[in-house]
């Protein structure tokens, strides 16, 4: 759907420099979604994998972010095999809906309601992003915990439409159960892409 070269702004990776490609395809179809314009595959045309890795390797970083949509849709094997010849460290952002395909150096769950992730999926994540929108979703993100590996990193990050509501509730959770962490859209606050 879109590729562009910026600074990671959510969870672990938070303030690194990344290379995103956003691959077109969902069918999750969460309400508050902010990239709705990618879940029409056939909306987006197709790029030749070499295309995307030249794109890739013209910057100086070597992270490479891959979203959506949902990029599990696709069969993502020869794509990152592709990136880590080039030297490139693979990073996923996946609802976890869909069963794991390519090499991952780390994998993001960010699991959602609408379509539930893969027990498989969730106890490979290094990372669990929960995306708070109401009180009960952190009732919702300790039953997720729950079945994450003992490796993996539980974030807490406010919907970007109620972070002036959320972020408190999610700093007092934070403190009641530091296990956790906040994590922000710092993207959105530097007005980056």
């Amino acid at each position: 759907m879109e590729q562009f070269y910026t600074i990671q702004g959510e969870g672990y990776n938070t303030g690194r420099a990344a290379y995103f490609l956003r691959l077109g395809g969902c069918d999750v179809g969460c309400v508050w979604c902010d990239v709705k314009e990618s879940w029409d595959v056939d909306a987006h045309p197709r790029v030749a994998v070499a295309d995307m890795v030249a794109a890739v390797t013209q910057f100086p970083g070597r992270n490479v972010v891959i979203t959506g949509g949902e990029p599990l849709m696709h069969d993502l094997t020869h794509l990152t095999a592709e990136l880590r010849t080039a030297g490139c460290q693979t990073w996923i952002e996946t609802s976890g809906a869909y069963p794991l395909s390519g090499a991952w150096d780390w994998i993001c769950v960010s699991p959602k309601k609408f379509k539930a992730p893969l027990p498989e999926v969730l106890r490979q994540a290094h990372e669990l992003k929960i995306i708070v929108f109401n009180r009960s979703d952190f009732k919702w993100a300790e039953e997720h915990a729950a079945q994450v590996g003992e490796h993996t990193r539980l974030y807490l990050q406010p919907e970007w439409s109620r972070a002036t509501q959320m972020t408190p509730l999610i700093v007092d959770y934070v403190k009641d159960n530091p296990r956790w962490q906040v994590s922000l859209q710092t993207h959105k606050y530097l007005d980056i892409p």
